[in-house]
């Protein structure tokens, strides 16, 4: 789950229309049947590299079509695609975009739905793809309008060695309260070795995300099903205050500072006991070389008053809607989501390296379960189970676990985090930092009565 800035957020209407004048008269779905070139734009995440790798040599071959990529860090690629997407520029055939873009990138026009194409492509075969993905690439018109690259949930991540020397058994899906009782007997059970580590750095996909999924199985929400704000409920505060609690009597030092990165290395280097982060950190954790390899327990999100807490994330190709080559852009997402290109990517660069967490195949592959033994089974479950509709105990106003699904929540998300952040650092309360925020989110509240 990343970090975003999305300052092109709302597109002005005249922006639009600019870009719609620009483009010309040659309408959707046109162009040149001889232009077999198609320009993807995409975060540089490392299945991407692999991807640009492997494409001339295979899916330009096999077709014919040359992909032209352009790759950039994610802060920048998310505000290149939104400008270029929103003013229908066709810059950009395809681009990679979240979950989290696609329903309001959808309710502004600016997607192809991708409905016909996977239906009539049998190969692609769309009814792998795992529920819990497609449900969150469909908007609320009912149709498709992205395919996943790879996915990830959330779970809990716990050094078994050192639970077993303390004679401690790890629930196979523990409740909060048994987390930070654990948390507090591995405190210090090694030099330098803090009882958990959790985000704490701000940003709304820093520490929010496993924050908000914490808020979500303690009874709270950002919003009421009619958008009012609830940042200074109990269920909030009192989730807030568990999550802040824990973090500052056993988690790690600085944690005000650290993120996905400095929990990883934390984990890594024997600094931390346990970790309650994204499912992707396992091949990392597990990886030749890697000093806590086999090492390492897995076990579902910690829950409170829901059956599961996870979140879900995804990276996934659109089409711009203005593409004058949609039937070779998904050519290219046929192939580049396809089970032909993962099993590609096994035989290459190896089964650890697979982008999965999308389809249902891939957990019964033989050759990525006996890679991915310790960890593949836990992270299809939190997938699977993963509820982007339905993520707590109360009607939503919108799709989305770890965040809300609105473009202002990138501003107010990352806001609430530096409040909260102030609060791990100890600069002020828990309810203070709350008190700030529910004003902040009032107002992105109000804009949606």
């Amino acid at each position: 789950m990343p970090v975003l800035t999305l300052r092109a957020a709302r597109i002005p209407v005249v922006a639009l229309t600019a870009g719609a004048l620009l483009s010309g008269c040659a309408g959707m779905g046109g162009g040149s049947s001889g232009d077999k070139t198609i320009r993807v734009l995409m975060v540089n995440n490392p299945q991407m590299v692999d991807l640009q790798k492997l494409t001339k040599k295979y899916f330009t071959k096999e077709t014919g079509i040359t992909v032209d990529f352009t790759m950039m860090p994610e802060n920048e690629v998310r505000d290149k695609i939104s400008q270029d997407f929103a003013n229908q520029a066709r810059q950009y055939d395809v681009a990679t975009i979240s979950n989290f873009e696609v329903p309001f990138y959808a309710k502004n026009g600016w997607l192809m739905p991708l409905d016909s194409y996977a239906a009539k492509d049998k190969a692609f075969d769309q009814k792998d793809v795992l529920p819990s993905m497609r449900e969150s690439l469909t908007a609320e018109d009912g149709k498709l309008y992205a395919e996943p690259f790879y996915g990830e949930s959330s779970f809990l991540m716990y050094r078994k060695d050192v639970l077993a020397e303390k004679h401690l058994k790890m629930p196979e899906r523990p409740t909060w309260q048994q987390v930070a009782d654990i948390a507090a007997k591995v405190d210090g059970s090694r030099k330098g070795m803090n009882g958990i580590c959790l985000r704490g750095l701000p940003g709304w996909g820093e520490l929010m995300a496993p924050l908000t999924t914490v808020v979500n199985t303690f009874g709270g929400t950002w919003f009421t099903k009619d958008w009012k704000a609830q940042l200074d409920s109990p269920e909030f505060t009192k989730a807030t205050k568990f999550y802040v609690d824990l973090v500052r009597k056993h988690g790690e030092a600085g944690a005000a500072q650290s993120g996905f990165a400095e929990c990883l290395n934390n984990l890594t280097q024997g600094k931390s006991a346990m970790w309650y982060d994204a499912t992707s950190a396992a091949g990392s954790l597990e990886a030749k070389g890697s000093p806590v390899k086999g090492k390492i327990g897995y076990v579902q999100a910690p829950v409170v008053k829901t059956d599961t807490s996870g979140w879900l994330y995804t990276w996934a190709w659109g089409v711009q809607k203005a593409s004058r080559h949609p039937d070779n852009a998904w050519k290219f997402i046929s192939w580049a989501s396809s089970k032909k290109y993962e099993s590609l990517v096994g035989k290459t660069f190896g089964w650890a390296n697979v982008p999965a967490g999308k389809r249902s195949s891939t957990y019964s592959n033989p050759d990525y379960r006996d890679t991915a033994s310790t960890f593949s089974e836990q992270t299809r479950k939190a997938i699977t189970s993963a509820k982007p509709r339905d993520p707590g105990v109360q009607p939503r106003p919108t799709i989305g676990i770890q965040f809300v699904d609105i473009p202002e929540f990138a501003d107010l998300g990352t806001k609430v985090a530096q409040e909260i952040s102030a609060a791990i650092a100890g600069k002020q309360s828990v309810e203070a930092a709350l008190k700030n925020s529910q004003k902040l989110a009032e107002k992105v509240g109000e804009e949606y009565r």
